[in-house]
């Protein structure tokens, strides 16, 4: 097995029925753009009651039906924003815990350091995140994952990966493994993916890949990175 090799995002979660909510950051096949990916899945009726909305160019979680939210605290989010040169990914309102931190002078990984994965035991989901740094027409990408050190929840483990750009590559960090009770956790660096040039093909591939019982929204944006022009796509099964 070659360890350099990019795979088709669809190799990697086609036929998986759980892959949960998962984050894509990378560089265009041509190195022209900034690619960042976001999606969520869903199980529960609760998860399952949203939509992704875009707000002055940032993204937001919201019920698709207002009246059958039961608990909002762990699915309503804001999960794409921008602070200056700064793009934040993130599957939770930790968003806004390093929107936050960097205006205060904290790096990345020290704006994390504040949280851990979520309180919704037996699962203890893990917090994700992406935070993609443009400076001098390129960029350079972190991503993180905070996750539950055992069965118990009785400590966080705290992952930090750096990456510099490949053109036509990229790296894909989810939640879970597939389907479970608990739902397995991610382990591991996250999965080498192939970017394409075409930000409708790249949406597509991804959206059709996802379990069609499972899936809720996508978002993906290519950014220019001579103009700093923004192309994004918002899928949402509710409300097609």
């Amino acid at each position: 097995m070659n360890v350099y090799t990019a795979h088709g995002i669809s190799d990697l979660i086609k036929g998986n029925p759980y892959v949960g909510r998962g984050i894509i950051i990378g560089k265009s096949e041509d190195g022209n753009s900034a690619v960042v990916a976001y999606f969520i899945m869903g199980r529960s009726a609760n998860s399952r009651n949203r939509v992704f909305v875009k707000r002055c160019g940032d993204v937001f979680t919201e019920p698709f039906d207002e009246s059958k939210v039961v608990d909002p605290s762990l699915i309503i989010y804001r999960a794409v924003t921008q602070s200056d040169n700064r793009l934040i990914v993130t599957n939770g309102d930790h968003t806004d815990t390093i929107f936050d931190g960097l205006k205060s002078g904290k790096s990345f990984a020290e704006a994390l350091k504040t949280r851990k994965f979520e309180p919704d035991a037996p699962n203890f989901t893990p917090r994700i995140s992406g935070i993609v740094n443009f400076t001098n027409g390129d960029f350079d990408y972190e991503m993180s994952i905070l996750k539950s050190a055992d069965e118990k929840g009785s400590a966080c483990d705290r992952f930090t990966f750096s990456y510099s750009p490949i053109a036509g590559a990229g790296h894909f960090i989810h939640t879970y493994i597939t389907d479970g009770d608990p739902l397995p956790t991610f382990v591991g660096e996250p999965e080498r993916v192939k970017i394409p040039n075409d930000i409708k093909s790249f949406a597509e591939e991804i959206w059709n890949a996802l379990d069609g019982e499972n899936k809720i929204s996508l978002f993906v944006r290519f950014i220019d990175l001579k103009t700093g022009k923004q192309d994004d796509i918002l899928i949402n099964k509710n409300g097609k």
